[in-house]
């Protein structure tokens, strides 16, 4: 997957425009996109070393820890990766780069159920889902894994939480993927039983069909979302899934 940056034009377009596109074109572009040769997440590893060990802590040391967690590095592996690194590149270097990820992994620092949740998983919970929250009953949460090509989002439901019976509209193609990647969650389609989902399964949601999926009462939940293309694709929301019946789950 190409990655695009335009930091290099946005900041020195004009006054150093060659460097700009090395920047944007070449690091980024080509670089960084080169998947078939390392991962997204290994580059990120070898870069928080690499400028760690110069002692940066400005700000584009903090914009590559932020992508090594969008990249999938845990708390866990970015507090043994600066400890290890601290013997080669220096204790004092290892502190500053400590402060930084402290406050990059804050949300996940702590021992409540989110927390351990999100630790429970290489994707980030992400943010409240409030664009669609008049279509969940509790709280949900979205963080956007691809935007181009296919639309993958992980998607997070507290416990109880579920979204309303729905279905994705579509006259050819469409439809929808879910990945089920932590906790414990339901799904189900209209007129049939539903069904316990559990970190690897896998639902394929045709096109056309009535259907809510959402999180077991007691345990936090997170499913990857997968748009599948289509022509004339939408989604209609419909009823809320009532206490009554998800109680009987």
């Amino acid at each position: 997957m190409a990655i695009k940056q335009t930091a290099g034009r946005d900041a020195l377009g004009t006054f150093a425009p060659e460097f700009a596109k090395l920047n944007d074109d070449v690091l980024f572009g080509e670089v960084w996109s080169r998947e078939e040769k390392l991962s997204l997440r290994d580059r990120s590893l070898v870069t928080v070393v690499a400028l760690m060990a110069q002692g940066l802590t400005d700000s584009s040391f903090a914009y590559h820890l932020e992508s090594a967690k969008k990249n999938g590095i845990t708390r866990e592996e970015i507090a043994e990766i600066l400890t290890h690194a601290a013997f080669y590149a220096g204790w004092p270097k290892a502190w500053a780069a400590f402060r930084l990820a402290k406050g990059i992994w804050k949300e996940e620092g702590g021992d409540d159920a989110r927390s351990r949740h999100e630790r429970s998983m290489i994707f980030p919970v992400g943010q409240p889902n409030e664009a669609y929250a008049k279509y969940f009953v509790g709280q949900s949460y979205l963080a956007p894994v691809s935007e181009t090509q296919v639309g993958i989002f992980n998607v997070t439901f507290e416990p109880g939480c579920r979204n309303n019976w729905h279905i994705h509209r579509a006259e050819k193609g469409g439809g929808q993927i879910l990945v089920c990647v932590a906790g414990r969650g339901y799904y189900r389609e209209w007129g049939k039983k539903p069904v316990l989902l559990t970190a690897g399964d896998v639902v394929n949601i045709p096109a056309n069909v009535k259907h809510w999926h959402g999180a077991a009462n007691d345990s936090w939940f997170s499913h990857l979302a997968v748009e599948v293309p289509g022509e004339k694709t939408t989604t209609e929301w419909l009823e809320p899934v009532g206490d009554e019946e998800y109680d009987q789950l």
